[in-house]
């Protein structure tokens, strides 16, 4: 009998081990999650940057122009019952948390709620600063970002041969890929709101089959995505080649990753909960701040460990699937 191309390698990284792996490393290295903890402290005990104050100024105007559309007296209502009730919850300063490369962290439900140490300081910003406070926050939020990956990558890779990431080499490729992103859900997310808003216009049910549809189709663009800024920090590559990379090991391990994804997904929304369990004006909710700070990094670090064992694993299968096939004669 023939012998397979892949005999005699060793079975691909499994889930489990490279979860267990991610927290083994971080618990080593407890200092990798001082960065969570700090972000979590400032978004629970400080300042909140809020837009209410200026949507009242322009209240009346918003209210006139309405009228002037046409626009119902009950859905007028409707409309400032809703913006009333929902930007005192907002805290602007959340925009620090960026994606997909960013500082793990809390969304503390109570954003207008009590701490321990009394009510929070509420700043209010117009129009234009909040886009001078969404640059500035964004831009924060980058460089975090890469100097928490980075630092993470660096422990989950403490045995490795690999040379870590310079420091403003990571940084620079943290803005473009973080950029790139920023760009792409703009083109791509758009178009995906606007259409739904107009099907969900025409019939709700074909609404609904859409969004189960785009739920279904997203597993081949999530997967690849998690995996963007990998190849920065584990592989020392430019954002281009790390995003080609991703999509690479997506396509051929799919099913594995998918369910490495989703197990990640999994843990950090459920613990979410956990960790928000405490009230706001209560001091337990450090030990929430300390275990989501530890929980999300061992995730990080295990999809780090996952991501080079994977890829060393696909290298090694494609070795041999080159060395197995008989080349053309002349």
């Amino acid at each position: 009998m023939e012998r397979t191309s892949t005999e005699g390698l060793p079975p691909p990284p499994g889930i489990i081990n490279s979860l267990k792996a991610g927290f083994d490393a971080i618990a080593a290295h407890i200092y990798a999650i001082i960065l969570p903890i700090l972000l979590n402290l400032f978004f629970w005990l400080g300042p909140r940057l809020r837009m209410d104050a200026f949507f009242n100024s322009i209240k009346a105007d918003m209210v006139n122009i309405w009228r002037t559309g046409g626009v119902p007296a009950a859905e007028i209502q409707k409309m400032i019952d809703s913006y009333e009730k929902i930007l005192p919850t907002i805290n602007f300063f959340w925009l620090v948390r960026t994606l997909p490369i960013g500082i793990s962290s809390l969304i503390f439900p109570e954003s207008a709620g009590s701490t321990p140490l009394g009510n929070p300081v509420a700043l209010q910003a117009g129009f234009f600063s909040i886009i001078g406070w969404g640059f500035l926050l964004t831009l924060i939020g980058w460089i975090g970002g890469g100097l928490y990956f980075r630092s993470v990558a660096r422990i989950a890779m403490d045995n490795n041969e690999e040379v870590p990431v310079g420091l403003f080499r990571a940084l620079a490729q943290t803005i473009m890929l973080s950029i790139t992103f920023t760009i792409l859900s703009l083109v791509v997310g758009l178009p995906i709101v606007l259409i739904l808003s107009l099907v969900l216009q025409l019939n709700e049910f074909l609404a609904n089959i859409l969004v189960l549809v785009l739920s279904l189709a997203s597993m081949w663009l999530i997967v690849p995505l998690f995996f963007w800024p990998h190849g920065v920090f584990v592989k020392r590559q430019n954002f281009i080649t790390s995003v080609i990379t991703s999509i690479q090991m997506a396509r051929f391990t799919l099913p594995t990753s998918s369910m490495f994804v989703l197990a990640v997904f999994l843990l950090t929304a459920g613990l979410n909960y956990l960790w928000t369990i405490p009230p706001q004006d209560s001091w337990m909710t450090l030990f929430g701040i300390f275990g989501h700070a530890f929980v999300t990094t061992g995730l990080l670090a295990a999809s780090f460990i996952y991501y080079r064992d994977m890829n060393n694993w696909l290298q090694k299968v494609m070795d041999r699937v080159r060395a197995s096939t008989p080349r053309p004669t002349m």
